[in-house]
């Protein structure tokens, strides 16, 4: 009741229907306790806090927590790696910043809005003339949302006033420019802006052209605004010029032409007069003292001026203040239009950037839609390709997903072959096509999709005592149990944190499970190194198999980064293990065993009776690697020896060359 109460009381309405909370206890709880407690801390006006707004999750796409960290979608757990937001984030403004964040956080599921964004986007992309003269002038907004809350806290400095005018004046501007333009999603923003005239009149008139930052500076308001305070403002700042003035007069009417105004903190400012002339002072001069060649007189005049002058600094600064309030006061009843103004600006700041970047990157634009699938040709990953060396071009691929013919997509291939990027990438072109931004592929058939789940990478919680492989269960239980017929499931390297056998029945069984699901035909990128998935599609027929090309040269590979129909037999472990340094003589004896182990595995024996044959074979370390440059020399000495020739002497001192290269290293 009293969270209710202090939200009727703030709102000033009789209830919390027309914000569509009336039957949210715990939502009408929380607002009313923030506000309280804003209230309670700040002892401010909070007039710029207007409304409540729900947010219904039923009109964005379900982004778990996982998901936003595996897409790398604004925050990433490498130090120096680019995210998604960093990417698309060529907003001119702050809250443009924001609100670009926020649609990151929540794509939309609904198809007309989604279009909407679209088409506006399209109309900016084709018309860059007008869009540059739409983003200089939102260039010129500001940071608009929190200036206007801080009148409502009565928290503002003058030169925040200042762009406060500048930012109205861009108002008017952008509200010309959408009226005159040829789309109507710019016409009804520019509808909607109130151009505040008014009040921007006053603070041109009211507020100094350059004001300092602090009130107390003085210099705020304008001249011509209160005849006290420029005349107050004359006394202050020229009374050289006003005690001139009384000296050339008071010299011209009394005939003394040696007067003098003075000033000492006595006296105060006198009149000075030489005893030559001391005959020729009028009666109404008052004297104060007598030196050894001069008088001293005051006049009321003088005393006047005095005690203005003393006093005009502080009365100014009161004067200022006053009027300074006055004005806050005027500005804050335009709280709820200056918010406005702000919220369509900051989606048309959004949707420039769109625009922006889709011509920077090449972006196009995708078809958005109702049909039951997803179709990408010549995909790219957003984050990856920016990344890029000079000159290298992103390596393209498609990806087609639909319920009926092609719903899970096994792929496998080596380590660094780039399988992780695939999956990344199309979760990440799905989500920007629905935020309404154009996507890094050729073509983009999006199919609409409520909720995105990813299963990627390996980490641990110690200070929940879960292991890197109850994590893993943890997050993929939680896709299995939330999936729907418009879901897109992407999943990475699934039961590899336990053993060989436990982790391909896992997978296995995930696998059927995400097919025969009697009601969710979830569309499936599944990335795994279980060779033993590629006969799934064998009795399951919406499941193929795909993989990841490489090029095999002698003993070399070459990552081709292409997705290709079928499946992969080789994981080529032991070549990137070479790639990452590995020490040659773990390289071969690496080869050794798993050749034996694959021709043990083709007699039909398991994998642990293979490793147990192989380890009855003792493993001999060799005392030199492959290229040891000592066993090079040894090489060449014996490749040099004519055996049949040699006498046993010379052997003799052949075998004594050799020893002592052995003991040299």
């Amino acid at each position: 009741d009293f969270a209710s109460e202090t939200l009727l009381k703030h709102f000033e309405v009789k209830n919390l229907k027309g914000f569509g909370i009336d039957r949210l206890a715990c939502a009408i709880v929380a607002a009313g306790v923030t506000l309280h407690y804003i209230n309670e801390t700040e002892h401010r006006n909070l007039q710029h806090i207007s409304g409540i707004s729900r947010i219904e999750h039923q009109k964005y796409v379900w982004l778990d927590r996982f998901t936003v960290r595996n897409l790398e979608l604004l925050d990433s757990a490498n130090e120096n790696a680019v995210t998604l937001f960093q990417v698309l984030d060529q907003t001119a403004s702050p809250m443009g910043a924001r609100l670009l964040r926020k649609w990151i956080l929540m794509p939309l599921k609904e198809l007309k809005p989604i279009q909407e964004r679209l088409a506006v986007v399209d109309f900016l992309y084709v018309n860059e003339a007008l869009a540059e003269k739409l983003l200089h002038q939102v260039k010129q907004i500001g940071d608009l949302e929190r200036l206007i809350s801080k009148i409502g806290l009565q928290k503002v400095n003058p030169r925040e006033i200042i762009q406060l005018k500048r930012a109205l004046l861009a108002t008017a501007e952008l509200k010309v420019l959408g009226e005159q333009s040829e789309n109507l999603f710019l016409q009804q923003l520019a509808e909607q802006l109130n151009t505040c005239t008014l009040i921007r009149e006053k603070i041109e008139k009211e507020v100094a052209a350059e004001p300092p930052v602090l009130l107390m500076k003085g210099g705020v308001i304008a001249d011509g605004v209160d005849e006290e305070l420029d005349h107050l403002r004359k006394i202050a700042f020229g009374g050289k010029d006003f005690l001139l003035e009384i000296q050339r007069r008071e010299a011209e009417e009394t005939g003394i032409p040696s007067l003098k105004v003075a000033f000492n903190s006595v006296f105060g400012y006198y009149l000075e007069v030489t005893h030559t002339h001391k005959d020729k002072v009028p009666t109404g001069w008052i004297r104060k003292q007598t030196l050894v060649n001069a008088e001293r007189y005051i006049t009321p005049e003088l005393k006047e001026y005095e005690e203005q002058i003393l006093g005009a600094e502080e009365k100014i600064f009161a004067i200022e203040t006053r009027l300074y309030a006055e004005l806050l006061h005027n500005i804050s009843s335009y709280i709820k239009p200056i918010q406005l103004n702000a919220r369509i600006l900051a989606k048309l700041d959004v949707l420039l950037c769109f625009a922006k970047i889709a011509r920077k990157n090449s972006y196009q634009q995708p078809v958005v839609n109702l049909e039951d699938r997803i179709d990408i040709k010549g995909g790219r990953h957003p984050v990856i390709e920016r990344n890029l060396p000079l000159g290298e071009d992103y390596i393209t691929n498609d990806v087609f997903l639909d319920a009926e013919s092609q719903q899970i997509i096994i792929i496998t291939g080596p380590n660094m072959a780039g399988k992780s990027a695939i999956l990344r990438q199309t979760g990440l072109i799905v989500l920007m096509a629905q935020i309404g931004c154009f996507v890094p592929a050729k073509e983009a058939y999006i199919g609409l999709v409520d909720k995105i789940f990813t299963r990627v990478g390996a980490s641990d919680n110690i200070t929940s005592g879960e292991s890197t492989f109850m994590v893993e269960m943890n997050e993929t239980a939680s896709i299995l149990n939330n999936i729907s017929s418009r879901s897109l499931v992407l999943l990475d390297e699934i039961g590899r944190g336990t053993s060989t056998y436990d982790g391909i029945s896992i997978a296995w069984s995930i696998a059927e499970y995400l097919h025969n699901h009697p009601s969710a035909k979830a569309k499936t990128l599944f990335a795994t190194h279980y060779h033993e998935l590629n006969e799934l599609s064998s009795t399951f027929h919406r499941i193929k198999n795909f993989n990841v090309a490489v090029k095999e040269t002698g003993q070399k590979i070459m990552f081709l980064r292409k997705l290709v129909p079928g499946g992969s037999e080789h994981s080529f472990g032991i070549h990137v293990a070479k790639l990452a340094g590995m020490p040659p003589k773990i390289l071969s004896r690496a080869n050794e065993i798993l050749k034996k182990l694959e021709a043990e595995r083709t007699g039909g024996e398991s994998i642990k009776e293979s490793i147990k044959k192989v380890q009855k074979q003792a493993m001999q370390l060799q005392m030199f690697s492959i290229d040891d440059p000592v066993l090079v020399k040894i090489r060449d000495v014996l490749n040099a020896l004519d055996v049949n020739t040699l006498t046993p002497v010379e052997a003799l001192m052949k075998l004594d060359e050799i020893q002592r290269l052995i003991k040299s290293n």
